[in-house]
């Protein structure tokens, strides 16, 4: 992919991952062109790879949409997570390393930071740890096969997106539960390092779904 294409690839997937364009919403290739400040070619090859990474479809002679996801879906896309990450946990509680400890404890410590701090760039900061904390676990456990299932799982819109609904409580939550799993594993304890992990999952459905619920009653007071 060109450099062009991977400019347009990054500007739109985050314009999708903080809703810009609405679900099931059309895309225009001259509108994307002029976002993103590259012609129509490294569009159409961004939009190619934002269809294989399932977060448009593409329909011949008809044009790109953003995909749309029932409630159904998503719960169970969670669910499906929740299981197989809280099982990457336990499989790391018994080859955790003090390195890889200590990896943790510098993400969480700069989460920590970040969200003392309330930046211009607290977010970006979180999602980018956050992503670290939960590449280091699932490293440990070992499992090529489980990174890339959970990697098919984890890369989807609807996942990636759910951060940019938490609050501030949501967000520090969240890191509690980071520290209480980095616990587990020191412990070596993958009974307890599971159930947080699991935990720690549903807690982020818990919040997309209360952003999904806000979001209804907002329009209803508009309309």
């Amino acid at each position: 992919m060109s450099k062009a294409s991977e400019k347009a690839y990054r500007e739109i997937r985050e314009q999708l991952l903080r809703g810009t364009f609405k679900p099931g919403e059309r895309l225009i290739e001259d509108d994307l062109a002029s976002l993103c400040g590259v012609s129509r070619t490294p569009i159409r090859e961004a939009l190619r790879r934002l269809a294989s990474d399932m977060f448009v479809r593409q329909i011949p002679n008809h044009g790109t949409f953003v995909i749309e996801t029932s409630e159904h879906d998503v719960e169970d896309l969670f669910e499906l997570r929740a299981m197989l990450e809280g099982y990457a946990a336990a499989r790391a509680a018994h080859r955790v390393t003090a390195d890889a400890l200590a990896r943790l404890n510098e993400e969480i410590a700069r989460i920590d930071r970040a969200l003392s701090m309330q930046g211009a760039y607290y977010l970006d900061t979180f999602l980018d740890a956050n992503r670290s904390i939960h590449a280091i676990i699932i490293g440990l456990a070992g499992s090529e096969r489980l990174r890339l299932m959970l990697h098919s799982l984890t890369e989807q819109s609807v996942v990636l997106g759910t951060l940019h609904r938490y609050s501030m409580e949501d967000l520090k939550r969240s890191n509690e539960h980071h520290k209480e799993i980095m616990a587990a594993l020191r412990a070596g304890d993958a009974i307890w390092a599971q159930a947080i992990m699991t935990a720690h999952i549903h807690a982020a459905f818990r919040s997309f779904s209360r952003g999904e619920d806000d979001a209804v009653q907002d329009k209803e007071r508009k309309d």
